[in-house]
């Protein structure tokens, strides 16, 4: 078994808010030597410093010789914020974390599609990268739920891929909302058979929402469906960890 890389320690370069609810770090320096180019889309884990070093897990917005950055979607501050966005509100240039990997990416498959893009403010880094990555004639849509109106992005998306925004100021609290969403694109572009390919990540109840929807409704197999929980409302990473493989082993057995 290969054994994995040293997290590297890496150097807040730059910090901002680029929405109201998604807070963004620049992560350079010395550290960032040697690590393995075109990694849009992979994620890093992340060791969060205080009385006892946490790890999260972050996907890589957009990489560059000089950087890696990482959006934090903002579920909460100050006492409601996690750990992570804690850090990344106080973090500012000089500061240092320690980070490991890169993980792989989640890309869409070759071809212009139709696609079907999903999920929420976690997966809008993830999403933002896969649509950016289509070729100039893809066709398909994306919905993506955000907190508020000034949460939407400028995403250099194909003119055949059509984004909805869709705003729910709780997020995780309402599920069905994201589903019934989705459902409404699908039939607008002619019903499951009509997608060649979905991508969705986001809660963990929204997930199993849109995993059954996609998968058991659609018809659409791990050769076309790419789906994944991000977090899960109310839970720690650790803990939504042990409900992501809970789900997988029930899902296995009741598929």
């Amino acid at each position: 078994m290969m054994k994995r890389p040293e997290p590297r320690r890496l150097t807040v370069l730059e910090t901002t808010r680029v929405t109201p609810n998604m807070h963004r770090v620049l992560l350079g320096g010395p550290g960032l030597t040697g690590f393995p180019p075109e990694q849009d889309g992979g994620y890093v884990k992340l060791r969060i410093p205080g009385e006892k070093t946490c790890v999260r897990t972050y996907t890589i917005r957009r990489q560059t010789e000089e950087a890696l950055t990482l959006d934090f979607a903002l579920h909460g501050e100050g006492a409601a914020a996690g750990p992570a966005t804690s850090w990344a509100l106080t973090a500012a240039p000089g500061d240092e974390l320690e980070v490991g990997g890169p993980g792989p990416a989640k890309p869409l498959p070759p071809g212009r599609g139709p696609f079907l893009l999903c999920g929420d403010m976690t997966a809008l880094p993830a999403i933002s990268v896969n649509l950016e990555a289509l070729s100039e004639d893809a066709v398909g849509r994306a919905v993506i739920e955000v907190q508020s109106e000034d949460d939407r992005q400028d995403i250099a998306a194909p003119s055949g891929m059509a984004i909805e925004w869709l705003i729910n100021p709780s997020p995780g609290a309402r599920p069905e909302v994201l589903d019934a969403a989705v459902r409404g694109a699908v039939r607008a572009a002619g019903g499951g058979d009509g997608t060649a390919y979905a991508w969705a990540a986001c809660e963990f109840d929204a997930m199993r929402r849109l995993r059954q929807y996609l998968r058991a409704e659609c018809g659409l197999g791990p050769d076309r469906l790419y789906i994944s929980s991000y977090w899960k409302r109310g839970l720690i990473e650790d803990e939504h960890k042990v409900a992501k493989r809970t789900d997988a082993e029930t899902d296995v057995v009741s598929a």
